[in-house]
C-alpha cells in the first residue's frame, strides 16, 4: 500500500473532513479547515529579493511578520493581477517540528464545507496538471471536482518546484 493509499484509508475511516474551498486560476482547491487561522484582505506585500519565487513576500498579520506563499507559482500557473476578491488565507502548519504561520494568496475564498468519504477519490497518477504528491485527493460535489491540497507536502518540498513555476509577473497590492 502506498503512502497516498494509507492517507486515504485513514481519512475515510475518520469520516467527513472539514475544508476551506478557494479559487486559483479558475480551479477549485481545498485545504483542511484545521490549518486555517483567519482570512484577510490583501494588504501591502514586501517583496524579498532573491527569495524562492513560491514564497517571495512578507505581510504584516496583527504585528507579526508572516511569509506570503503564492500557490500559482508552485503550480506553474500564469500570474494575474489581484482583484477585489483576492484574499490571504492565514494558516498554521508544522514544519520540521515548529508551528509556522504562513499566508496563502487565493484568487477567491468560497466557503467552509465538509467532504464525506463517499465523495472522495484518489488522485489520478496521470493526467493531472499539478504534481501528484501535492494533491491529497479529489473531492466531488455534484458535477464539480475539488482538489484537496496536501499542504504539509507542498511546504516540505522546498526547492522542488515544477519547472516554469519560477516565472511570473509582479503582484499588485491593490
Amino acid at each position: 500500500m502506498s503512502a497516498q493509499d494509507t492517507k486515504m484509508s485513514k481519512w475515510k475511516e475518520a469520516g467527513a473532513l472539514e475544508v476551506l474551498t478557494l479559487g486559483l486560476d479558475g480551479h477549485t482547491f481545498a485545504l483542511e479547515a484545521a490549518y486555517v487561522r483567519e482570512i484577510l484582505d490583501l494588504g501591502p506585500v514586501t517583496e524579498v529579493p532573491s527569495a524562492n519565487p513560491f514564497v517571495n513576500g512578507l505581510i504584516n498579520v496583527r504585528g507579526k511578520v508572516v511569509p506570503l506563499a503564492d500557490l500559482r507559482r508552485k503550480f506553474g500557473m500564469e500570474q494575474s493581477a489581484t482583484t477585489i476578491d483576492t484574499r490571504v488565507v492565514v494558516i498554521e502548519i508544522d514544519l520540521g517540528g515548529d508551528q509556522t504561520t504562513i499566508g496563502l494568496l487565493a484568487d477567491k475564498v468560497y466557503e467552509v464545507t465538509e467532504i464525506v468519504p463517499a465523495q472522495i477519490e484518489e488522485t489520478p497518477r496521470i493526467g493531472m496538471t499539478w504534481r501528484h504528491e501535492y494533491i491529497r485527493c479529489i473531492g466531488k460535489r455534484g458535477e464539480d471536482f475539488i482538489v484537496v491540497l496536501d499542504i504539509a507536502t507542498i511546504f516540505s518540498s522546498g526547492r522542488h518546484d515544477k519547472p516554469g513555476a519560477e516565472t511570473g509577473a509582479k503582484r499588485n497590492a491593490a
